[in-house]
């Protein structure tokens, strides 16, 4: 009787068997897989980031790293492009992008240039080129 007790109960499933169990599709098994990694990399670029501009408290004895967070910081912005979320260079008071002129300015430049340089056309005319057999080329 004790053996039948053990035959129902169920084995416990990890997170591999689970997601096996929650889609049968391998291609949506594969891609719940690739987020749960992509989020696992940005968890832990985003707490070497922290570590790298926080400073501890002396009392936990932890030796202060000199990082360049540089390499860190682009693996971290680049799995967020992965989520789609990408970063945008704010807009300063008068309208421009950061470091960048207004549309109006822009205007301004394409008239003041239209009237120091008016449009010319150019023509160009070329003779007919004929092509021996005897690989000469003639004009």
């Amino acid at each position: 009787m004790t053996e039948e007790v053990k035959k129902d109960v169920p084995k416990k499933k990890g997170i591999l068997g689970k997601l096996k169990e929650a889609s049968e599709d391998k291609e949506e098994q594969l891609a719940i897989l690739s987020t749960f990694v992509r989020l696992g990399i940005l968890i832990w670029s985003g707490g070497i980031l922290t570590l790298a501009y926080v400073d501890l408290p002396k009392a936990l004895q932890f030796p202060e790293q000199d990082l360049d967070p540089t390499f860190i910081a682009s693996v971290f912005t680049g799995v967020l492009a992965t989520f789609g979320v990408q970063t945008a260079k704010g807009k300063n008071g008068n309208g421009a992008a950061a470091g960048g002129i207004t549309k109006e300015d822009m205007e301004k430049l394409i008239a003041a240039a239209k009237e120091t340089a008016p449009a010319q056309t150019i023509r160009i005319e070329q003779a007919p080129i004929k092509i021996s057999t005897d690989d000469t080329y003639k004009m």
